[in-house]
């Protein structure tokens, strides 16, 4: 009978299990290439509005990163206009390519007919970079200095095909709107990863809508704040200056999460038990502090250089808002 030396016993086992972790790797990859084509509509009520005030619904899309030739996020992203929102609020990150402009106005024409508000992010101004993942471990990512200008993507051409079917610019603003025959107000500020963001405030208490003789107390509209990247220097802010409720993306949910425990990552200074979903945000002196809804898109896409979601599928957000308890 041979017997194999303890060095063969070894090296067998290393080949064995270097085998294993191959193939389970391979798996892992696969269902993770899968998965980021599994579109879902997350549905959320949130009681915001003041008494007097008809419910809304909102449809919250956010990190689309879309390709050339994404077909079926393509047809997705059409059929959501199914859905007949009051509204679209759409927080950044719309590009992945510097081609992509025509395709996506083109996915979003249907939702494009709707009443909509827009945000940024630093995926609508700059194409990503190959990067290692795991740099997003040590905190968020960056853009390492000044990108070159053949990153720059073709932002303004983007907003012009929103704002032309419609859609109102958020960035650094804040203005009344009418929705479904109520007024809103909104205010809105430009990509915080990218330390863009400047307050607007919001409308004066008595400012009229454009084009509109009579004026709306503020103090009886609702005030929704749109950020793409949710820091906590910008929820404060928002939070502490009145806002009802914020919406915002960027995290993509931690795009690679672990069943049973959620994100591992937010690419901002959000916990990472928020980087998904609807929960609550805290600001202000203890005399002043104030509590309201903190709306958080886990994104539809991902950078065409990480093509993969783990346990975090792709998402809208159908939000329906309703009247505060009494």
């Amino acid at each position: 009978m041979t017997t194999l030396s303890t060095s063969h016993r070894l090296a067998k086992a290393l080949v064995s299990t270097t085998g294993a972790l191959a193939l389970s790797g391979a798996a892992g990859l696969a269902y993770g290439l899968w998965e980021k084509n599994q579109f879902e509509v997350r549905q959320e009520t949130v009681p915001v509005l003041p008494a007097g005030y008809r419910d809304l619904t909102v449809l919250h899309i956010s990190d689309i990163h879309f390709i050339p030739g994404q077909a079926k996020k393509k047809r997705w992203l059409a059929e959501l206009a199914d859905l007949s929102p009051d509204v679209v609020i759409n927080t950044g990150d719309n590009l992945s390519h510097p081609e992509a402009v025509p395709a996506l106005l083109d996915a979003l024409e249907p939702l494009m007919r709707f009443p909509g508000v827009f945000v940024p992010g630093s995926n609508c101004y700059f194409a990503p970079k190959l990067k290692n993942p795991l740099r997003y471990f040590k905190g968020p990512s960056s853009l390492d200095g000044a990108p070159p200008k053949d990153f720059e993507l073709p932002w303004r051409d983007m907003h012009r095909g929103f704002e032309d079917a419609g859609w109102r610019n958020a960035t650094n603003a804040t203005f009344t709107a009418e929705i479904a025959g109520q007024q809103f107000d909104f205010s809105g500020v430009d990509d915080p990863h990218l330390g863009y963001e400047k307050y607007a405030g919001w409308p004066a208490a008595g400012s009229p809508l454009e084009n509109d003789d009579a004026a709306s107390p503020s103090a009886v509209r609702p005030r929704i704040a749109l950020a793409h990247a949710p820091y906590q220097r910008v929820l404060n802010y928002f939070t502490e200056s009145g806002a009802d409720m914020i919406l915002a993306g960027h995290t993509h949910g931690g795009q690679v999460c672990v069943p049973g425990y959620g994100a591992l990552v937010s690419n901002c200074d959000l916990p990472t038990s928020q980087a998904r979903g609807l929960s609550t945000w805290s600001a202000g002196t203890v005399a002043t502090r104030r509590t309201i809804p903190l709306e958080v898109s886990a994104g539809i896409g991902t950078s065409r250089f990480a093509p993969i979601r783990v346990a975090c599928r792709p998402e809208a957000v159908l939000l329906r808002l309703t009247a505060r308890a009494a």
